[in-house]
């Protein structure tokens, strides 16, 4: 009897985990389909019908993408400019959600407020004054140029902040009456609370600035100092040749980071999100 009621219980269950490995499937299947193309041999990029799985596996697919660019610096520099931004950007991002959540000073509503206004301005609206400043400071053409403009981070102040919020004062009034400073109070009372959505605004600026292309074209001109995105149009001349599986060796070498990022976040991705819900 109890094994009927179990086998009952079951049933319902299966039809849906059935749908979603049919669903998961299929949103891999552009990827799968992706990488085994970047294993063929050129002349069969644009072969009809196409198959799935190459003919002959070329892994010198992707040795020839690192012979004919310097495609290492190209991730180098992607590297070193997305995790700056992320870094000191995250810094600078709670602490300003902790001065909005839990500091009572003259006119931070209206700073808030401010702040939440850049979600609104397009970067293509303010991108000449942006030039022209850059280009008065002298740092055209530098890394600088990608990095200092995209240190303020609206959104993640935004989300931080209403984190913050749910944070009960008594934690805060506690640790005040123990002694802590304001600073000790922010560092190691309110930011280990927020770990979860601190890592979804993490994630989510790495994200934004992995695949940061606009920047960089308005902003860099030397080759050494090209970011991937930059360099992957450098793999369009492939195109051209008719040989689509050495752009796509370079577009799975350009997935290697935020995939490992994504793997190393993704458990707190959910919980950030419900952790950083509007609070009034």
């Amino acid at each position: 009897m109890r094994q009927q009621n179990y086998k009952n219980k079951r049933k319902p269950q299966l039809i849906p985990n059935i749908i979603l490995i049919f669903f998961g499937i299929l949103f891999l299947m552009p990827f799968f389909w992706a990488f085994a193309t970047s294993l063929r041999l050129p002349k069969d990029s644009f072969d009809l019908p196409p198959s799935f799985f190459p003919t002959e596996w070329m892994w010198g697919n992707y040795s020839h993408i690192f012979k004919s660019f310097d495609f290492l610096q190209f991730f180098w520099n992607s590297t070193k400019i997305t995790f700056l931004i992320v870094i000191i950007g995250t810094l600078f991002t709670t602490m300003a959600s902790f001065a909005i959540a839990k500091l009572n000073f003259k006119g931070k509503n209206f700073i808030f407020l401010f702040i939440i206004a850049g979600l609104l301005i397009p970067f293509q609206s303010y991108a000449i004054a942006q030039f022209l400043v850059m280009n008065k400071l002298s740092l055209i053409d530098s890394h600088l140029a990608l990095i200092l403009p995209y240190l303020a981070n609206p959104f993640g102040v935004f989300l931080i902040t209403q984190n913050m919020k749910g944070i009960p004062d008594s934690y805060i009034d506690a640790a005040i009456i123990d002694g802590c400073s304001t600073f000790r109070v922010y560092w190691n009372v309110v930011l280990p609370m927020c770990v979860p959505t601190i890592i979804v605004t993490c994630f989510m600026k790495f994200i934004e600035q992995w695949n940061n292309f606009f920047a960089p074209l308005i902003y860099i001109n030397s080759e050494e100092k090209f970011t991937l995105t930059m360099g992957m149009q450098s793999l369009k001349g492939f195109r051209s040749a008719g040989s689509l599986a050495y752009i796509l060796a370079g577009v799975m070498i350009s997935l290697i980071v935020p995939t490992i990022v994504y793997g190393f976040g993704q458990k707190f991705l959910t919980k950030g999100i419900s952790l950083s819900g509007l609070k009034s």
